[in-house]
Order: structure tokens, then sequence, then C-alpha cells
């Protein structure tokens, strides 16, 4: 095997990890709270950290779910970001993106009653939840 190779080789695995990471900032941008919604999340952060906490203690869920919950709270730990804050919109903006699909997920398995069951908010914080996360359709 030649230095050549080697290079190729590191070439492909850079170009390949480059694509999907720009596959995911896409994806993130579909899938991102509209309009005002962005900074509602910020307000109810607090409530919504201590809501995936109660959720994956909670024995009574799918443990793929709860899986998928640690994994989230394990990601929002760590210091380093998938897209950059210095990117408009969506580098601030990712966490919360990520949290609002993981519980999509979340109702999709384990129902919207074992998420409102450990909501630890106010009722409009709640409310403000299932519109940001897509649980429900904003009324009229």
């Amino acid at each position: 095997m030649t230095g050549s190779y080697w290079w190729d080789l590191a070439i492909g695995i850079a170009a390949a990890l480059l694509l999907s990471w720009l596959c995911l900032v896409v994806a993130l941008l579909v899938v991102r709270p509209r309009g005002d919604l962005l900074r509602e999340a910020m307000r109810i952060l607090p409530d919504v950290v201590r809501l995936l906490r109660r959720l994956a203690a909670d024995k009574t869920l799918p443990r793929g779910v709860r899986i998928r919950l640690w994994l989230l709270m394990a990601y929002l730990a760590l210091p380093i970001d998938l897209v950059p804050d210095f990117i408009p919109v969506l580098g601030y903006a990712d966490d919360a993106i990520i949290v609002a699909a993981v519980l999509r997920g979340v109702v999709r398995r384990a129902g919207i009653d074992a998420v409102r069951a450990h909501w630890p908010g106010s009722e409009d914080g709640f409310s403000a939840l299932t519109l940001i996360a897509g649980l429900r359709r904003p009324s009229r």
C-alpha cells in the first residue's frame, strides 16, 4: 500500500463525513419550529429538560424510547454542537430542533398522555411544547 492509497482513503472519509453533516443540517432545517416557536422553545427549556429526565426514568415506557431520551440528554450535555453557533438560525437552534424531533418520536411510541403525565411546567408551557414539537396543530 502506497502513501497515495492512504491519502485517497482519508479524502474519501472526509468527504463522506462532510456529506453526512450537510444532510443532517438540511434535515434540521426541515424539522425546525417555524416563526416565534423557536423563542417559545427557549422559554420552556428548563421544563423540557426536567421532562426528558422524568420520561427517561419511567420504567413503564418502552426501552427504546428511554434509550433515545438518555442519548438525547447525553448529546445536550456535550459542549460540542452539530451545528456551530456562528451559523445563522441553526447555530443556536439545533438543540431545540433535535429535542422536538425526539419528542415527536416519544409521542408516536408512548403516547401524548405519557408526556403530559411527566410535564413539570404550567398548562401554557405544555401547550407551547405540543405546538413546538408538532404534537398538535395550532388552533385558529
